[in-house]
Protein backbone atom coordinates (compact mmCIF):
# COMPACT_ATOMS: atom_id res chain seq x y z
CA UNK A 1 0.00 0.00 0.00
CA UNK A 2 2.49 2.47 0.93
CA UNK A 3 4.76 1.73 -2.16
CA UNK A 4 1.43 2.50 -4.32
CA UNK A 5 1.09 5.47 -2.45
CA UNK A 6 4.43 6.82 -2.78
CA UNK A 7 4.31 5.86 -6.80
CA UNK A 8 1.28 8.12 -7.27
CA UNK A 9 3.00 10.91 -5.37
CA UNK A 10 5.61 10.70 -7.76
CA UNK A 11 3.19 10.63 -10.56
CA UNK A 12 1.44 13.31 -9.31
CA UNK A 13 4.65 15.84 -8.64
CA UNK A 14 6.31 15.05 -12.04
CA UNK A 15 2.54 15.61 -13.28
CA UNK A 16 3.01 19.55 -11.61
CA UNK A 17 6.09 20.17 -13.14
CA UNK A 18 4.89 18.81 -16.80
CA UNK A 19 2.07 21.42 -16.22
CA UNK A 20 4.28 24.21 -15.08
CA UNK A 21 6.83 24.07 -17.53
CA UNK A 22 7.59 23.69 -21.30
CA UNK A 23 10.23 22.28 -22.75
CA UNK A 24 12.52 24.31 -24.32
CA UNK A 25 13.41 22.51 -27.81
CA UNK A 26 17.38 23.46 -29.50
CA UNK A 27 18.90 23.09 -32.65
CA UNK A 28 22.71 24.04 -33.21
CA UNK A 29 23.71 25.27 -36.09
CA UNK A 30 26.18 23.49 -38.54
CA UNK A 31 26.95 26.84 -40.78
CA UNK A 32 30.18 28.74 -40.69
CA UNK A 33 30.52 31.73 -38.38
CA UNK A 34 32.11 34.39 -40.51
CA UNK A 35 34.87 36.41 -38.82
CA UNK A 36 33.44 39.36 -40.73
CA UNK A 37 29.61 39.58 -39.55
CA UNK A 38 28.70 41.11 -36.63
CA UNK A 39 26.17 38.20 -36.15
CA UNK A 40 26.34 34.18 -36.46
CA UNK A 41 23.34 32.01 -35.32
CA UNK A 42 24.61 29.52 -32.56
CA UNK A 43 21.22 28.47 -31.59
CA UNK A 44 17.37 28.38 -32.81
CA UNK A 45 15.51 28.32 -29.26
CA UNK A 46 12.02 27.19 -29.80
CA UNK A 47 9.72 27.13 -26.90
CA UNK A 48 6.03 26.27 -27.40
CA UNK A 49 4.40 28.41 -24.26
CA UNK A 50 1.60 25.97 -23.39
CA UNK A 51 1.84 27.23 -19.45
CA UNK A 52 4.94 29.05 -19.54
CA UNK A 53 4.39 33.14 -19.39
CA UNK A 54 8.55 34.12 -18.81
CA UNK A 55 11.20 32.90 -20.34
CA UNK A 56 13.63 33.46 -17.26
CA UNK A 57 17.27 32.53 -18.00
CA UNK A 58 19.44 30.77 -20.61
CA UNK A 59 23.27 29.73 -19.69
CA UNK A 60 25.27 28.97 -22.02
CA UNK A 61 28.52 27.12 -21.46
CA UNK A 62 32.20 27.36 -24.07
CA UNK A 63 34.70 24.32 -24.19
CA UNK A 64 37.88 24.94 -22.18
CA UNK A 65 39.37 25.04 -25.41
CA UNK A 66 37.81 27.62 -26.83
CA UNK A 67 39.82 31.07 -27.37
CA UNK A 68 37.61 33.06 -25.43
CA UNK A 69 39.86 36.26 -26.41
CA UNK A 70 38.62 35.89 -29.76
CA UNK A 71 34.76 36.49 -28.99
CA UNK A 72 33.83 39.93 -29.29
CA UNK A 73 30.30 39.24 -28.03
CA UNK A 74 27.50 36.49 -27.62
CA UNK A 75 23.77 38.06 -27.77
CA UNK A 76 20.21 36.74 -27.37
CA UNK A 77 17.58 37.96 -29.73
CA UNK A 78 13.70 37.28 -29.71
CA UNK A 79 12.18 36.32 -33.03
CA UNK A 80 8.60 36.34 -32.65
CA UNK A 81 5.94 33.67 -33.07
CA UNK A 82 4.74 31.42 -35.59
CA UNK A 83 2.11 31.46 -38.11
CA UNK A 84 -1.19 29.34 -37.63
CA UNK A 85 -0.28 27.80 -41.14
CA UNK A 86 2.88 26.16 -40.08
CA UNK A 87 2.20 25.13 -36.31
CA UNK A 88 1.39 21.06 -37.63
CA UNK A 89 5.26 20.99 -38.26
CA UNK A 90 8.38 21.94 -36.31
CA UNK A 91 10.28 25.12 -37.10
CA UNK A 92 12.56 26.28 -35.47
CA UNK A 93 12.64 30.26 -37.49
CA UNK A 94 9.77 31.91 -38.85
CA UNK A 95 12.18 33.66 -41.31
CA UNK A 96 15.76 34.05 -42.20
CA UNK A 97 17.43 36.19 -39.42
CA UNK A 98 20.17 37.49 -41.52
CA UNK A 99 20.46 37.88 -45.14
CA UNK A 100 23.28 35.97 -47.62
CA UNK A 101 21.12 37.53 -50.72
CA UNK A 102 20.36 41.05 -49.74
CA UNK A 103 21.58 43.21 -52.81
CA UNK A 104 21.83 46.26 -50.50
CA UNK A 105 24.49 45.20 -48.59
CA UNK A 106 22.78 44.19 -45.62
CA UNK A 107 24.24 40.71 -44.97
CA UNK A 108 26.44 41.22 -42.23
CA UNK A 109 23.88 41.55 -39.01
CA UNK A 110 20.35 40.39 -37.78
CA UNK A 111 17.63 42.31 -39.96
CA UNK A 112 16.24 44.59 -37.34
CA UNK A 113 12.49 44.09 -37.94
CA UNK A 114 12.82 40.16 -37.23
CA UNK A 115 14.41 40.30 -34.40
CA UNK A 116 14.77 41.83 -30.60
CA UNK A 117 18.00 42.14 -29.46
CA UNK A 118 16.83 41.04 -25.00
CA UNK A 119 20.64 40.32 -24.03
CA UNK A 120 23.90 40.46 -24.76
CA UNK A 121 27.81 39.70 -23.33
CA UNK A 122 30.50 40.76 -24.63
CA UNK A 123 33.81 39.75 -24.01
CA UNK A 124 32.33 36.28 -22.56
CA UNK A 125 33.75 33.86 -19.99
CA UNK A 126 32.96 30.31 -19.78
CA UNK A 127 29.58 30.49 -18.64
CA UNK A 128 27.45 33.04 -20.12
CA UNK A 129 23.79 33.62 -18.25
CA UNK A 130 21.41 36.08 -19.96
CA UNK A 131 18.53 36.88 -17.67
CA UNK A 132 15.71 38.54 -20.18
CA UNK A 133 12.62 37.99 -18.10
CA UNK A 134 10.71 37.90 -21.45
CA UNK A 135 7.57 37.88 -21.31
CA UNK A 136 6.21 34.85 -23.91
CA UNK A 137 3.43 34.72 -26.63
CA UNK A 138 0.57 32.19 -25.65
CA UNK A 139 1.92 29.28 -28.52
CA UNK A 140 5.47 29.27 -29.86
CA UNK A 141 8.00 31.42 -29.16
CA UNK A 142 11.22 31.90 -31.12
CA UNK A 143 14.29 32.84 -29.99
CA UNK A 144 18.15 32.41 -31.10
CA UNK A 145 21.68 33.31 -29.91
CA UNK A 146 24.06 35.19 -31.87
CA UNK A 147 28.19 35.01 -32.22
CA UNK A 148 30.17 37.89 -32.59
CA UNK A 149 34.05 37.34 -33.28
CA UNK A 150 36.55 39.89 -32.99
CA UNK A 151 38.26 40.79 -36.55
CA UNK A 152 41.67 39.06 -35.42
CA UNK A 153 40.39 35.76 -34.73
CA UNK A 154 41.97 33.17 -36.68
CA UNK A 155 40.54 31.43 -39.69
CA UNK A 156 41.43 27.82 -37.87
CA UNK A 157 39.84 28.24 -34.57
CA UNK A 158 37.19 26.93 -33.21
CA UNK A 159 34.03 27.44 -31.25
CA UNK A 160 32.65 24.67 -29.40
CA UNK A 161 29.56 25.99 -26.89
CA UNK A 162 26.29 24.46 -25.34
CA UNK A 163 23.32 25.62 -23.51
CA UNK A 164 23.66 24.40 -20.17
CA UNK A 165 19.57 25.54 -18.38
CA UNK A 166 17.52 27.70 -19.26
CA UNK A 167 14.23 28.58 -16.47
CA UNK A 168 10.92 29.36 -17.33
CA UNK A 169 8.69 30.97 -14.55
CA UNK A 170 11.29 30.70 -12.12
CA UNK A 171 11.90 27.08 -12.79
CA UNK A 172 14.35 24.82 -14.28
CA UNK A 173 13.36 23.61 -17.84
CA UNK A 174 13.88 20.49 -19.99
CA UNK A 175 16.29 20.81 -22.86
CA UNK A 176 15.23 18.56 -25.72
CA UNK A 177 18.16 18.98 -28.28
CA UNK A 178 17.72 18.28 -32.27
CA UNK A 179 20.91 16.57 -32.67
CA UNK A 180 24.41 16.32 -30.69
CA UNK A 181 26.19 19.74 -30.07
CA UNK A 182 28.94 20.44 -32.95
CA UNK A 183 32.09 22.69 -33.36
CA UNK A 184 31.61 25.93 -34.93
CA UNK A 185 34.51 26.76 -37.75
CA UNK A 186 35.07 29.59 -38.67
CA UNK A 187 34.89 31.68 -42.37
CA UNK A 188 35.26 34.91 -44.04
CA UNK A 189 32.87 36.43 -46.74
CA UNK A 190 35.30 37.23 -49.54
CA UNK A 191 32.26 38.26 -51.58
CA UNK A 192 29.14 39.61 -50.20
CA UNK A 193 25.69 40.81 -51.74
CA UNK A 194 25.97 44.36 -52.29
CA UNK A 195 29.51 44.60 -51.99
CA UNK A 196 31.33 47.04 -54.96
CA UNK A 197 27.91 47.31 -56.20
CA UNK A 198 27.03 44.12 -57.59
CA UNK A 199 23.67 41.76 -56.77
CA UNK A 200 25.24 38.43 -56.55
CA UNK A 201 28.85 37.31 -56.93
CA UNK A 202 28.91 33.41 -58.38
CA UNK A 203 31.12 30.61 -59.77
CA UNK A 204 33.98 30.49 -57.72
CA UNK A 205 37.35 29.08 -58.73
CA UNK A 206 40.16 28.75 -56.20
CA UNK A 207 44.24 28.22 -56.50
CA UNK A 208 47.25 28.81 -54.69
CA UNK A 209 50.04 30.54 -56.56
CA UNK A 210 53.66 29.64 -56.72
CA UNK A 211 54.48 32.55 -54.24
CA UNK A 212 51.77 31.48 -51.57
CA UNK A 213 48.85 33.91 -52.77
CA UNK A 214 45.46 32.54 -52.65
CA UNK A 215 43.93 33.20 -55.75
CA UNK A 216 39.73 33.27 -56.00
CA UNK A 217 37.68 34.00 -58.83
CA UNK A 218 34.05 34.32 -59.41
CA UNK A 219 31.24 36.03 -61.42
CA UNK A 220 30.19 39.54 -60.51
CA UNK A 221 26.94 39.89 -61.39
CA UNK A 222 25.86 43.45 -61.13
CA UNK A 223 21.86 43.14 -61.61
CA UNK A 224 21.10 40.03 -60.21
CA UNK A 225 22.02 35.83 -60.12
CA UNK A 226 20.82 35.20 -63.82
CA UNK A 227 23.25 33.28 -65.66
CA UNK A 228 25.25 34.85 -68.93
CA UNK A 229 23.74 36.45 -71.05
CA UNK A 230 24.48 39.24 -68.70
CA UNK A 231 25.63 42.24 -66.88
CA UNK A 232 28.52 39.61 -66.10
CA UNK A 233 32.41 40.21 -65.55
CA UNK A 234 35.02 38.18 -63.56
CA UNK A 235 36.52 39.47 -60.23
CA UNK A 236 39.16 38.11 -58.43
CA UNK A 237 40.06 38.32 -55.06
CA UNK A 238 44.09 37.49 -53.22
CA UNK A 239 45.46 36.77 -50.01
CA UNK A 240 48.54 37.10 -49.02
CA UNK A 241 48.40 35.69 -45.60
CA UNK A 242 46.11 32.41 -46.33
CA UNK A 243 42.70 33.21 -46.27
CA UNK A 244 43.07 35.38 -43.22
CA UNK A 245 42.25 38.79 -45.03
CA UNK A 246 41.65 40.16 -48.81
CA UNK A 247 42.64 42.70 -50.73
CA UNK A 248 40.14 44.81 -53.04
CA UNK A 249 38.35 43.22 -56.06
CA UNK A 250 40.27 42.77 -59.00
CA UNK A 251 38.90 42.55 -62.39
CA UNK A 252 40.72 39.92 -65.03
CA UNK A 253 37.89 39.75 -67.92
CA UNK A 254 35.54 42.52 -69.12
CA UNK A 255 34.39 43.71 -72.21
CA UNK A 256 31.68 46.76 -71.31
CA UNK A 257 29.64 47.68 -74.41
CA UNK A 258 32.09 46.04 -77.08
CA UNK A 259 30.52 46.11 -80.84
CA UNK A 260 28.03 48.68 -79.58
CA UNK A 261 25.99 46.75 -77.48
CA UNK A 262 25.25 47.15 -73.65
CA UNK A 263 27.48 45.40 -70.93
CA UNK A 264 24.97 43.09 -70.29
CA UNK A 265 24.81 41.65 -73.88
CA UNK A 266 28.55 41.71 -73.66
CA UNK A 267 29.36 39.35 -70.38
CA UNK A 268 31.82 37.05 -69.18
CA UNK A 269 31.81 34.45 -66.73
CA UNK A 270 31.64 31.02 -65.24
CA UNK A 271 35.67 31.26 -64.63
CA UNK A 272 38.12 28.70 -63.71
CA UNK A 273 41.96 29.39 -62.87
CA UNK A 274 45.09 27.72 -62.86
CA UNK A 275 48.77 28.06 -61.80
CA UNK A 276 51.43 27.25 -63.88
CA UNK A 277 53.61 25.56 -61.57
CA UNK A 278 56.39 25.18 -63.61
CA UNK A 279 56.38 28.86 -65.31
CA UNK A 280 54.58 30.64 -62.68
CA UNK A 281 52.23 32.21 -64.72
CA UNK A 282 48.52 32.53 -64.14
CA UNK A 283 45.74 32.06 -66.27
CA UNK A 284 41.84 32.29 -66.09
CA UNK A 285 39.56 31.15 -68.61
CA UNK A 286 35.96 32.02 -68.83
CA UNK A 287 32.84 32.80 -71.33
CA UNK A 288 32.17 35.84 -73.44
CA UNK A 289 28.87 36.00 -74.77
CA UNK A 290 28.02 38.73 -77.34
CA UNK A 291 24.92 39.91 -79.02
CA UNK A 292 22.20 37.24 -77.79
CA UNK A 293 19.71 39.48 -76.92
CA UNK A 294 20.15 39.04 -73.30
CA UNK A 295 18.42 35.23 -73.53
CA UNK A 296 20.40 32.32 -71.57
CA UNK A 297 23.45 31.69 -73.92
CA UNK A 298 22.77 27.97 -72.63
CA UNK A 299 20.22 27.74 -75.54
CA UNK A 300 21.21 30.67 -77.66
CA UNK A 301 24.47 30.00 -78.63
CA UNK A 302 25.08 28.64 -82.00
CA UNK A 303 26.62 26.87 -84.15
CA UNK A 304 29.58 28.96 -86.04
CA UNK A 305 32.97 30.69 -84.85
CA UNK A 306 31.74 34.08 -85.12
CA UNK A 307 31.44 36.47 -82.03
CA UNK A 308 27.90 37.32 -83.45
CA UNK A 309 26.75 33.55 -83.52
CA UNK A 310 28.53 31.51 -80.62
CA UNK A 311 30.25 32.19 -77.31
CA UNK A 312 33.17 32.87 -76.98
CA UNK A 313 36.30 30.96 -74.96
CA UNK A 314 38.46 34.10 -73.37
CA UNK A 315 42.07 33.91 -70.94
CA UNK A 316 43.35 36.76 -69.43
CA UNK A 317 47.10 35.88 -67.94
CA UNK A 318 48.77 37.24 -64.91
CA UNK A 319 52.91 37.09 -64.32
CA UNK A 320 52.66 38.97 -61.16
CA UNK A 321 51.03 36.91 -59.08
CA UNK A 322 47.61 37.87 -60.08
CA UNK A 323 48.01 41.58 -59.76
CA UNK A 324 48.11 42.87 -62.89
CA UNK A 325 46.08 41.10 -65.97
CA UNK A 326 46.92 41.01 -69.89
CA UNK A 327 43.93 41.67 -72.03
CA UNK A 328 41.79 38.78 -73.34
CA UNK A 329 43.05 36.36 -75.67
CA UNK A 330 40.54 34.48 -77.57
CA UNK A 331 41.19 31.02 -78.10
CA UNK A 332 38.13 29.98 -79.80
CA UNK A 333 39.19 29.41 -82.75
CA UNK A 334 41.77 27.30 -81.68
CA UNK A 335 39.82 24.73 -80.07
CA UNK A 336 35.69 24.86 -81.12
CA UNK A 337 34.65 22.52 -83.63
CA UNK A 338 32.32 24.88 -86.21
CA UNK A 339 29.37 22.43 -85.27
CA UNK A 340 29.09 22.89 -81.54
CA UNK A 341 26.52 25.46 -80.58
CA UNK A 342 28.76 26.04 -76.99
CA UNK A 343 31.91 25.51 -76.09
CA UNK A 344 32.80 26.91 -72.72
CA UNK A 345 35.02 25.78 -69.44
CA UNK A 346 34.38 23.35 -66.67
CA UNK A 347 34.55 26.06 -64.29
CA UNK A 348 36.31 26.24 -60.89
CA UNK A 349 40.08 25.57 -61.08
CA UNK A 350 42.79 24.20 -64.16
CA UNK A 351 45.55 21.61 -63.05
CA UNK A 352 49.34 21.68 -64.22
CA UNK A 353 50.35 17.74 -64.85
CA UNK A 354 53.64 16.40 -63.53
CA UNK A 355 55.24 16.79 -67.42
CA UNK A 356 53.84 20.28 -67.41
CA UNK A 357 50.93 20.45 -69.12
CA UNK A 358 48.50 22.98 -68.69
CA UNK A 359 44.87 21.40 -68.46
CA UNK A 360 41.61 22.94 -67.91
CA UNK A 361 38.28 20.92 -67.86
CA UNK A 362 35.78 21.79 -70.56
CA UNK A 363 31.95 21.23 -71.63
CA UNK A 364 30.03 21.54 -74.91
CA UNK A 365 26.66 21.95 -76.70
CA UNK A 366 27.07 19.40 -79.57
CA UNK A 367 24.76 20.79 -83.07
CA UNK A 368 22.08 17.80 -81.88
CA UNK A 369 21.51 19.91 -78.66
CA UNK A 370 23.73 17.35 -76.58
CA UNK A 371 25.85 18.42 -73.68
CA UNK A 372 29.32 16.68 -73.10
CA UNK A 373 32.72 17.13 -71.07
CA UNK A 374 36.02 16.68 -71.44
CA UNK A 375 39.13 18.51 -71.35
CA UNK A 376 41.63 20.57 -73.03
CA UNK A 377 45.61 21.16 -72.90
CA UNK A 378 48.49 23.09 -73.58
CA UNK A 379 51.94 21.55 -73.91
CA UNK A 380 53.64 24.91 -75.14
CA UNK A 381 52.59 26.85 -71.37
CA UNK A 382 49.33 28.44 -72.68
CA UNK A 383 50.25 29.49 -76.21
CA UNK A 384 48.41 27.17 -78.07
CA UNK A 385 45.51 24.65 -76.78
CA UNK A 386 43.62 21.06 -78.04
CA UNK A 387 40.71 19.15 -77.52
CA UNK A 388 40.38 15.75 -78.05
CA UNK A 389 37.15 13.77 -77.43
CA UNK A 390 34.83 13.94 -74.91
CA UNK A 391 34.51 11.48 -71.68
CA UNK A 392 30.88 10.80 -72.33
CA UNK A 393 27.26 12.60 -73.23
CA UNK A 394 24.91 14.43 -70.87
CA UNK A 395 27.89 15.80 -68.38
CA UNK A 396 28.68 19.18 -68.31
CA UNK A 397 30.84 21.11 -65.12
CA UNK A 398 33.56 18.93 -64.26
CA UNK A 399 36.59 19.24 -62.43
CA UNK A 400 40.13 17.34 -63.93
CA UNK A 401 42.71 15.67 -61.00
CA UNK A 402 46.14 14.10 -61.93
CA UNK A 403 45.75 11.23 -59.90
CA UNK A 404 48.93 9.18 -61.36
CA UNK A 405 51.63 10.54 -63.36
CA UNK A 406 49.90 10.96 -66.78
CA UNK A 407 46.66 9.61 -65.87
CA UNK A 408 43.89 12.50 -65.65
CA UNK A 409 40.40 11.82 -63.87
CA UNK A 410 37.32 14.20 -64.90
CA UNK A 411 34.81 14.27 -62.24
CA UNK A 412 31.52 15.48 -63.92
CA UNK A 413 28.12 17.20 -63.69
CA UNK A 414 25.67 14.00 -64.69
CA UNK A 415 22.38 15.15 -65.82
CA UNK A 416 20.60 12.03 -64.73
CA UNK A 417 20.94 13.18 -61.49
CA UNK A 418 22.07 11.38 -57.85
CA UNK A 419 25.87 10.73 -58.43
CA UNK A 420 28.60 12.02 -60.29
CA UNK A 421 30.12 10.77 -63.22
CA UNK A 422 33.46 9.58 -63.53
CA UNK A 423 36.10 9.18 -66.14
CA UNK A 424 39.96 8.35 -66.85
CA UNK A 425 42.42 9.13 -69.71
CA UNK A 426 46.01 8.58 -70.28
CA UNK A 427 45.70 10.01 -73.87
CA UNK A 428 44.71 13.87 -72.91
CA UNK A 429 41.61 12.72 -73.88
CA UNK A 430 41.47 10.59 -77.29
CA UNK A 431 40.59 8.03 -75.35
CA UNK A 432 38.09 7.25 -71.84
CA UNK A 433 37.62 4.72 -69.65
CA UNK A 434 34.81 4.96 -67.65
CA UNK A 435 36.17 4.77 -63.51
CA UNK A 436 34.87 2.26 -60.97
CA UNK A 437 33.43 4.78 -58.93
CA UNK A 438 31.46 6.36 -61.55
CA UNK A 439 27.73 7.31 -60.44
CA UNK A 440 28.35 5.04 -57.03
CA UNK A 441 31.11 6.84 -54.63
CA UNK A 442 29.57 10.79 -54.99
CA UNK A 443 25.93 11.61 -54.61
CA UNK A 444 25.58 14.86 -55.90
CA UNK A 445 21.58 17.01 -56.37
CA UNK A 446 23.29 17.80 -60.63
CA UNK A 447 25.65 20.53 -59.24
CA UNK A 448 28.95 21.61 -59.92
CA UNK A 449 31.78 19.73 -57.67
CA UNK A 450 35.34 20.59 -56.70
CA UNK A 451 38.12 17.73 -57.22
CA UNK A 452 41.90 17.85 -55.67
CA UNK A 453 44.70 15.31 -55.85
CA UNK A 454 47.40 16.42 -53.73
CA UNK A 455 50.64 13.69 -53.93
CA UNK A 456 52.26 12.86 -50.60
CA UNK A 457 55.29 14.85 -50.53
CA UNK A 458 53.17 17.58 -50.42
CA UNK A 459 50.33 17.06 -47.60
CA UNK A 460 51.24 16.54 -43.73
CA UNK A 461 49.33 13.31 -43.91
CA UNK A 462 52.43 11.88 -46.17
CA UNK A 463 49.91 9.79 -48.12
CA UNK A 464 48.45 10.27 -51.96
CA UNK A 465 45.30 12.03 -51.52
CA UNK A 466 41.84 12.88 -53.52
CA UNK A 467 39.75 15.73 -51.88
CA UNK A 468 36.34 16.49 -53.38
CA UNK A 469 33.50 18.84 -52.23
CA UNK A 470 29.80 19.67 -52.92
CA UNK A 471 26.43 19.41 -51.83
CA UNK A 472 26.45 16.16 -49.84
CA UNK A 473 22.85 15.24 -51.11
CA UNK A 474 21.18 13.64 -54.20
CA UNK A 475 18.37 16.24 -54.00
CA UNK A 476 19.10 19.59 -52.73
CA UNK A 477 21.98 22.20 -52.37
CA UNK A 478 23.15 22.04 -48.97
CA UNK A 479 25.16 19.94 -46.97
CA UNK A 480 28.60 21.41 -48.50
CA UNK A 481 30.91 19.09 -47.60
CA UNK A 482 34.74 18.11 -47.88
CA UNK A 483 35.41 14.46 -48.42
CA UNK A 484 38.72 12.39 -49.22
CA UNK A 485 39.54 9.26 -50.79
CA UNK A 486 42.94 7.04 -49.96
CA UNK A 487 42.21 4.93 -52.59
CA UNK A 488 42.25 7.13 -55.97
CA UNK A 489 38.77 7.93 -55.86
CA UNK A 490 37.44 4.53 -55.24
CA UNK A 491 36.09 5.32 -51.96
CA UNK A 492 35.23 8.46 -49.77
CA UNK A 493 34.51 6.79 -46.10
CA UNK A 494 32.00 8.23 -44.31
CA UNK A 495 34.69 8.53 -41.31
CA UNK A 496 37.11 11.30 -43.68
CA UNK A 497 34.27 14.04 -44.44
CA UNK A 498 33.65 16.89 -42.99
CA UNK A 499 30.20 19.23 -42.95
CA UNK A 500 30.86 22.43 -43.57
CA UNK A 501 27.25 24.50 -43.92
CA UNK A 502 23.74 22.39 -43.40
CA UNK A 503 21.38 25.48 -45.12
CA UNK A 504 21.01 26.06 -48.39
CA UNK A 505 22.87 27.91 -50.98
CA UNK A 506 23.94 27.76 -54.59
CA UNK A 507 26.16 24.95 -53.84
CA UNK A 508 29.14 25.80 -56.47
CA UNK A 509 32.60 25.36 -54.08
CA UNK A 510 36.55 25.05 -55.05
CA UNK A 511 39.14 23.70 -53.09
CA UNK A 512 43.23 24.28 -53.04
CA UNK A 513 45.70 23.29 -50.62
CA UNK A 514 47.06 26.42 -48.40
CA UNK A 515 50.17 24.77 -47.38
CA UNK A 516 50.84 21.29 -46.45
CA UNK A 517 48.53 21.07 -43.40
CA UNK A 518 45.49 23.09 -44.65
CA UNK A 519 42.99 22.80 -47.51
CA UNK A 520 41.27 25.78 -48.60
CA UNK A 521 38.16 25.85 -49.71
CA UNK A 522 35.69 28.79 -51.18
CA UNK A 523 32.18 28.16 -52.19
CA UNK A 524 28.81 29.40 -52.44
CA UNK A 525 27.25 29.10 -48.85
CA UNK A 526 24.20 30.24 -46.89
CA UNK A 527 26.21 32.53 -45.47
CA UNK A 528 27.77 34.51 -48.07
CA UNK A 529 28.25 34.60 -51.59
CA UNK A 530 31.40 33.63 -52.09
CA UNK A 531 32.79 31.84 -48.49
CA UNK A 532 36.33 30.58 -47.93
CA UNK A 533 37.04 27.96 -45.09
CA UNK A 534 40.32 26.87 -43.90
CA UNK A 535 40.59 23.50 -42.80
CA UNK A 536 43.67 21.40 -40.99
CA UNK A 537 43.89 17.87 -42.80
CA UNK A 538 44.39 15.98 -39.33
CA UNK A 539 40.22 17.42 -38.90
CA UNK A 540 39.45 15.35 -41.61
CA UNK A 541 41.69 12.47 -41.19
CA UNK A 542 42.84 12.71 -37.45
CA UNK A 543 45.31 9.34 -37.71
Amino acid sequence: MMKKLFLGCLFFCFSLFIQATDTIQVKQTKIPILIDRSDNVLFYIRIDARNSKILDEIKLRFAGDTNLGEIASVKLYYGGTEAPERKENIHYAPVQYISSHNAQGKTREAIPSYSIKIGGQPSPANEVVFKPEHILFPGINYFWVSLQMKPNASLLSKVDVDIASAKLDGKNALIAREDKPATHRMGIGVRHAGDDGAAAYRIPGLATSKEGTLLAVYDIRYNNSVDLQEYVDVGLSRSTDKGQSWEDMRIPLSFGQYGGLPKAQNGVGDPAILVDTKAGTIWVIALWTHGMGNRRAWHNSQAGMDINETGQLVLAKSTDDGKTWSEPINITQQVKDPSWRLLLQGPGRGITMQDGTLVFPIQFIDSTSVPFAGIMYSKDGGETWKIHNPARPNTTEAQVAETAPGLLMLNMRDNRGGSRAISTTKDLGLTWMEHSSSRKALQEPVCMASLLQVNAKDNVLNKDILVFSNPNSNKERNKITIKISLDGGASFPDKYQLLLDEDHGWGYSCLTMIDRETIGIIYESSVAHMTFQAVKLTDIIPD
